[in-house]
């Protein structure tokens, strides 16, 4: 699976102390990589997190579970996927083995199976966000999967910050919550009414960065301004990263 790992600092009683918790697990996560694979292996992606040549999604909440029980904040972080499932949807099955050349199309999983991963990892995990579970045209298995009320499950791909598509996710209950990239919708303007759209309909919204990002740190702005309580900006690592953390702290 391509699945991103994020932690959720919801014990915190301010965006300082959440700053230090995230920080802190990091730095636990690191040394914990340095212990299991060696130095070599703590090589960062685009957004700050480690790049790990691992087997299985579970072998990577494994890690970050630890980390933040090493760093003493077990009941106060919770732990959050992006599994950008269209990158590895071959027509309607989902192949798990997808970067493995020699594996790729032997581990294909039918959106039911998903759906019982998905449930299961939220069963043995503390995971309380999943971001675009399934395909970008998947609205069954995704409506399926916000029904049984296991998480957040945040909609990026398939919603694409349009107010159409987002219309009908609301009627149809297909997510529960906006990935919201303002250079998807294209303006800051329509960006700030699909949000108001968002949570006209009581879903959570999510601003967030996207891939080789810059220093430019506006949408820490944003997050404040619209009052969405959640940003994804990346690990605490890189300039790219810590620029709109600090514009928040100050925001």
């Amino acid at each position: 699976m391509h699945s991103e790992i994020m932690i959720l600092p919801i014990g915190a009683s301010s965006f300082q102390e959440a700053m230090q918790m995230c920080s802190e697990t990091y730095h636990h996560l690191k040394v914990i990589i340095q212990e299991k694979y060696a130095s070599v292996a703590c090589n960062v992606g685009d957004d700050g997190g480690f790049a790990l040549n691992i087997s299985s999604i579970t072998e990577c909440l494994d890690l970050t579970k630890e980390a933040i029980d090493r760093a003493g904040y077990n009941s106060r972080i919770k732990m959050a996927i992006d599994v950008g499932a269209t990158d590895f949807c071959i027509g309607k099955k989902y192949d798990l083995d997808f970067k493995i050349s020699t594996k790729s199309g032997q581990n294909f999983k039918t959106g039911e199976d998903m759906l019982e991963l998905y449930t299961k990892l939220c069963t043995e995990y503390p995971i309380v966000s999943i971001e675009q579970p399934f395909d970008k045209d998947d609205w069954e298995h995704t409506k399926l999967f916000s029904a049984l009320g296991l998480c957040q499950v945040v909609g990026d791909d398939l919603l694409v910050s349009n107010p159409k598509r987002i219309e009908r996710a609301i009627n149809e209950y297909t997510y529960n919550a906006l990935l919201l990239k303002v250079n998807q919708v294209g303006t800051v303007t329509e960006a700030i009414e699909v949000v108001k759209q968002a949570q006209d309909a009581h879903w959570g919204v999510i601003v967030s960065h996207r891939s080789e990002e810059t220093e430019d740190s506006f949408i820490a702005d944003l997050v404040v301004g619209l009052g969405t309580g959640q940003l994804k900006a990346g690990a605490p690592c890189r300039a790219e990263q810590l620029a709109k953390y600090n514009q928040v702290r100050y925001s």
